[in-house]
């Protein structure tokens, strides 16, 4: 069963490698390519070191975020293992179908440190969801500053599919808080009752909610910011309302296990969202090229950052044995 899992596995993987490796060669055949490496010649090197730097504190942010939200579901890390855990889940994302599989490791690995695995479970799966709604959010404020691009009547369609999102997660979660538990197996019974024992104390602190979803939204505006300095930096001069519209969107498009981290699927969404704006296609593919190489480096950092965290966990573990 084991050999059979990691065959599958191992054809999952070459397949996302290949459709990656397909696309860019889509995208380089289809590009011209001396604007391309025009394009990726303009970007100092000091510059890359400080974006890199920047995405890294970034993270750091979205480790408190992350922190705060499993630990209100009841999950009890302390900073250093909500570290471990989130930086090892950022060195997963490179090697793994998409964000998806990092959050699969990050969890895995917080439900063995943390007190209430449901609740670990629980607050991981709903800090996703804040992080999609934090994204939908950006790229929502980024469509109403755009001019012309939504009438009154498209603003209205845009708010009311907003208002449909929220009742969804309010219903869903009304729905596990009055869901009979009595009609379910002991272990059933039991893994309900911790959900909702996490459900219940998020509700009971509804301002430390919107405050994850807040953090949310400025860590994803401070990474679309990173890349439209990277923009700028190699030619690609569009105002900061279309990143916000644009980068949104692609990053989403990533998400579909297809390829390799999105690679390929990503540079090729933001390619075509930009282009009605004016921006180059190569450009766009450039800027794209340039963040993948950030990804992957910010990646192999976090797991350095993970591995140190450990560390850092063991000692204090022995040292409140000791005491």
């Amino acid at each position: 069963m084991n050999q059979a899992n990691q065959k599958r596995s191992g054809r999952g993987a070459a397949i996302r490698i290949g459709g990656s490796v397909l696309i860019l060669a889509l995208l380089l055949w289809l590009l011209p390519l001396d604007e391309l490496w025009a394009a990726l010649r303009r970007l100092p090197a000091s510059l890359f070191l400080l974006v890199l730097v920047a995405y890294m504190a970034t993270h750091s942010v979205a480790t408190a975020k992350w922190r705060l939200m499993v630990n209100l579901a009841g999950a009890g890390l302390n900073y250093p293992q909500a570290a471990q855990c989130y930086f090892a889940g950022l060195f997963g994302n490179v090697f793994l179908p998409s964000i998806v599989g990092g959050d699969v490791i990050r969890a895995g690995l917080a439900l063995r440190m943390g007190r209430n695995r449901a609740g670990t479970l629980f607050g991981s799966l709903l800090d996703r969801l804040l992080d999609v709604a934090a994204l939908g959010l950006v790229a929502g404020a980024g469509a109403l500053m755009l001019p012309g691009a939504l009438d009154p009547q498209s603003r209205r369609t845009f708010w009311a599919l907003a208002g449909l999102f929220a009742a969804g997660g309010i219903g869903g979660a009304a729905i596990l808080l009055l869901l009979p538990a009595r009609r379910f197996p002991f272990k059933v019974r039991r893994k309900l009752a911790k959900l909702r024992h996490a459900l219940r104390s998020l509700a009971g602190q509804p301002h430390r909610v919107a405050l994850v979803l807040a953090l949310g939204v400025a860590v994803q505006s401070c990474l679309v910011l990173l890349n439209a300095v990277l923009g700028a930096a190699v030619g690609l001069h569009i105002p900061l309302h279309v990143w916000l519209f644009a980068w949104p969107i692609a990053k989403v498009s990533a998400l579909l296990p297809v390829t390799q981290g999105g690679i390929g699927v990503r540079e090729a969404a933001l390619a075509a969202l930009l282009l009605p704006f004016g921006a180059s296609p190569a450009m766009s593919v450039a800027v794209g090229l340039v963040w993948e190489v950030v990804l992957v480096a910010g990646g192999l950092l976090g797991g350095v950052i993970s591995l140190a965290m450990g560390r850092v966990s063991g000692v204090r573990a022995v040292i409140s044995s000791a005491t």
